[in-house]
């Protein structure tokens, strides 16, 4: 039995896909479905990366520039120094696991506030991808070895796209990880009550670092998709803005901005869910540009909605002690 945030989720994504196939029966066309699992699959890697350090209580707002960066690497390494593409993936990897812990770092032993750290980082990565490329578009022309990777990248298996395929792997993988493991329950922990988890013997910095790292591998994870999704990469706007989707994703999923709550399914409904009501916009009619006012909109009622509920789990528990105390009785006589 799903859980009640993941549940609600679920029908309200249903009712929401169904007001969208009525008003456009091409919704539910088989073009429009694929292209819809591989949008899914492209943001719901890096979407359950940002949820993780957000069941902190941090953030990352460095995500799409890491794209940047990464993406503009890869290409050099594959098209222009002849670097086989298994090495030039191995180093794309390694590099968001680099920048991850560079950032897990500055958060935890320098102690300095995520948004800061991230925001920092959102900065410097795209700085240093428009200026590696000289600010220009680069792609892999032709007569790269990297057709096998392509393959994998942006291709199909069992009629599913392989984006789609590799994120349900990784949703399963990182499920068990946090809702089954002792580190998973660390990162509650400290999403919750950082200094009360200190106190009970937890290595807080540890875990913390450990949330950023993730986030940097799912992120460089990522990028390899985005790259052979575009087949090109412009530094100034690849990536840009997709670390609201990714936060959006995570409101929506149930993670809480305090911290402390959060699930893997919900993040991948949450992502789901953006996407079809990408969707629904477009079949209504809405102008693009207004794209990132619905994010907006979409991340502002996630965090209301998140605040409702903990003020009535808050009033729950005020009530508990009242509801258990013994009522008096008179004596007789």
């Amino acid at each position: 039995m799903l859980p009640k945030k993941e549940l609600g989720l679920l029908l309200l994504l249903v009712v929401i896909s169904a007001v969208t196939a009525v008003l456009n029966p091409l919704f539910l066309s088989g073009v429009n479905l694929l292209d819809m699992a591989n949008l899914i699959g492209l943001f719901g890697i890096f979407s359950i990366g940002e949820g993780l350090t957000i069941i902190t209580g941090g953030i990352d707002l460095s995500v799409g520039s890491v794209f940047s960066l990464l993406g503009v690497i890869f290409i050099d390494l594959v098209a222009n120094r002849g670097i086989a593409w298994p090495f030039a993936l191995m180093a794309v990897l390694a590099g968001g696991v680099v920048l991850g812990a560079i950032q897990g770092f500055l958060i935890t032993r320098v102690r300095l506030q995520p948004f800061i750290v991230t925001l920092c980082g959102l900065l410097i990565y795209r700085g240093a991808a428009r200026y590696y490329t000289d600010d220009s578009t680069m792609g892999f022309g032709y007569g790269n070895d990297a057709d096998t990777l392509s393959w994998l990248a942006a291709g199909r298996s069992f009629g599913l796209p392989h984006s789609f395929i590799f994120l349900i792997l990784v949703a399963a993988i990182l499920g068990v990880v946090l809702h089954k493991s002792v580190f998973g329950r660390y990162l509650f922990a400290v999403g919750k009550n950082e200094e009360a988890a200190r106190y009970a013997g937890i290595d807080t910095n540890l875990v913390i670092a450990g949330a950023y790292v993730l986030s940097g591998l799912l992120a460089g994870i990522s990028t390899i998709f985005l790259v052979f999704y575009t087949n090109s990469v412009s530094p100034s706007t690849f990536g840009n803005f997709y670390e609201l989707y990714a936060i959006a994703a995570a409101v929506l999923g149930g993670c809480s901005l305090r911290g402390g709550e959060g699930s893997i399914l919900g993040i991948v409904l949450g992502t789901a869910l953006l996407q079809v009501l990408q969707n629904l916009v477009n079949i209504l009619g809405i102008p693009s540009s207004l794209n990132f006012a619905v994010m907006g909109t979409v991340i502002l009622l996630g965090v209301f909605a998140d605040q409702q509920l903990q003020k009535r789990r808050e009033a729950a528990i005020a009530a508990a002690p009242e509801r258990a105390r013994p009522v008096a009785v008179a004596e007789p006589g």
